[in-house]
C-alpha cells in the first residue's frame, strides 16, 4: 500500500468524528500528528487513547502518531522524529543531506537539531543536535518534513565527519549536484564561529567549485597533480558516447594528445591493481586513457604521477617532475 493511500485509509478507519482541521493537519505531515496538535483540535486525552486501543492509531514516539494503518512511509518516520522534538526543531546533518539529494542512501538513524536552550531524550531511531545556530524555517516542498538548507547541511556534517575525506565527499558532492556555489558555501562558512577543518575547505571549495566532483579526484588533484607539479588538466570534459548520449570525462590533458584520466571510486579490489598498472603502462605509450582507482592515487599517488608524467611527455609535454616530499617514489618510478 502506498503511503497516499495508507493515509487515506486509516482517515477512514479514523472514524468520522476526527476533527476536519486534524485530517487536514495529518495530510501534510504523511499522516503523523503529536498529541499538542491533537489537543488543539478538540480531541481529549480518552479519545486519543480510545483510537490507540481500538488501533485506528499507533504510537511511534512519546506523544506522537500515525493515525493510519498499515506500515508507515519513510516520510512519516521523519515527520514523527520532527514532532517529537517539539518546538523549533529541524532535521539536519544525513538525515537533511538525504531530503535534499545530496546523497541517495538513508542514515539508520534520524537527525534532528533543536536550540540549545531545550534538553530532549533521543527516542530509539533518532539523534538530536543542539545548536546556537537560528534554524531556517525552510522546506523543499509542501508535505516535505522542516530541514536545514544545503549550507547549513554541508557545515553540519563536516563539522560531525570522521574524517577529512568524509568531509571533502560532502563538499563535493553538494557541488557535483549543483546544490550550492562557491559564494553561498564560502558567505555560510565565514558566518559561523565553528566550522572544522576551516582551513582545508578553502582548496577543497575552489577545487569542487572548478570541476572537482568526488574525494576522490580532490586526491588526484591534490596529490596526483599538483604536488607533483604536472601540468593541469580540464575537468569534467563531455564527450559523446557510442549511443549518442552525453558523458564526462574525469580528466583531460587536451594540450597534450587529448590525454584521459578516468577515476574509479571503488574501493581497491586485491589483485586487480597489477594488470591496471601494466594496462595503463601501455597507454602511456600510445594509447589515450589512464585509469586509476582509490589505491592508485592514494597508497600509489607518486607513481602515479610519473606514470602520468610518462604519458605527457610522450605527447609533447616539456616540464619536469617535481618530487612531493624527500621521499618520493616517484623519480623511482621512472628509472
Amino acid at each position: 500500500m502506498s503511503a497516499a493511500n495508507a493515509i487515506v485509509g486509516g482517515m477512514a478507519n479514523a472514524g468520522s468524528d476526527t476533527p476536519a482541521r486534524l485530517r487536514h493537519l495529518a495530510d501534510g505531515q504523511a499522516g503523523v500528528v503529536s498529541r499538542q496538535q491533537a489537543f488543539a483540535a478538540g480531541l481529549s486525552t480518552d479519545a486519543i487513547k480510545w483510537r490507540v486501543r481500538e488501533g485506528t492509531w499507533r504510537q511511534i514516539h512519546p506523544g506522537v502518531y500515525v493515525v493510519f494503518t498499515g506500515p508507515a512511509a519513510r516520510t512519516a518516520s521523519l515527520w514523527a522524529a520532527l514532532l517529537y522534538a517539539g518546538a523549533d526543531a529541524i532535521l539536519s546533518h544525513h538525515t537533511a543531506a538525504e531530503l535534499l539529494g545530496l546523497t541517495e542512501t538513508s542514515a539508520s538513524l534520524i537527525h534532528v537539531t533543536i536550540p540549545s536552550t531545550r534538553k530532549v531524550i533521543a527516542p530509539r531511531g533518532v539523534a538530536i543536535h543542539r545548536s546556537r545556530q537560528p534554524a531556517p524555517r525552510w522546506r523543499s516542498a509542501p508535505g516535505i518534513p522542516l530541514h536545514t538548507m544545503t549550507e547549513d547541511t554541508l557545515i553540519d556534517l563536516v563539522n560531525a565527519a570522521e574524517n577529512l575525506d568524509e568531509a571533502i565527499g560532502w563538499v563535493t558532492a553538494a557541488f557535483a549536484r549543483r546544490q550550492t556555489t562557491e559564494r553561498w558555501l564560502r558567505q555560510e562558512i565565514a558566518a559561523r564561529s565553528r566550522v572544522r577543518y576551516r582551513d582545508e575547505l578553502d582548496e577543497v571549495i575552489t577545487l569542487a567549485a572548478g570541476g572537482t566532483h568526488s574525494v576522490l579526484e580532490f586526491r588526484y588533484d591534490r596529490d596526483v597533480e599538483r604536488a607533483h607539479r604536472l601540468p593541469p588538466a580540464a575537468r569534467q570534459v563531455p564527450f559523446r558516447k557510442p549511443d549518442g548520449s552525453r558523458g564526462f570525462r574525469d580528466r583531460c590533458y587536451q594540450q597534450y594528445g587529448g590525454l584521459v584520466v578516468e577515476l574509479d571510486g571503488k574501493r581497491y579490489h586485491a589483485g586487480e591493481g597489477q594488470d591496471r598498472r601494466r594496462d595503463n603502462h601501455a597507454a602511456a605509450a600510445g594509447a589515450a586513457t589512464l585509469r586509476y582507482d582509490w589505491n592508485d592515487v592514494t597508497r600509489q599517488a607518486c607513481e602515479t604521477a610519473a606514470q602520468v608524467f610518462s604519458a605527457l611527455r610522450e605527447r609533447g609535454y616539456q616540464g619536469t617532475l617535481r618530487r612531493c616530499s624527500p621521499c618520493c617514489r616517484a623519480t623511482a618510478e621512472m628509472a
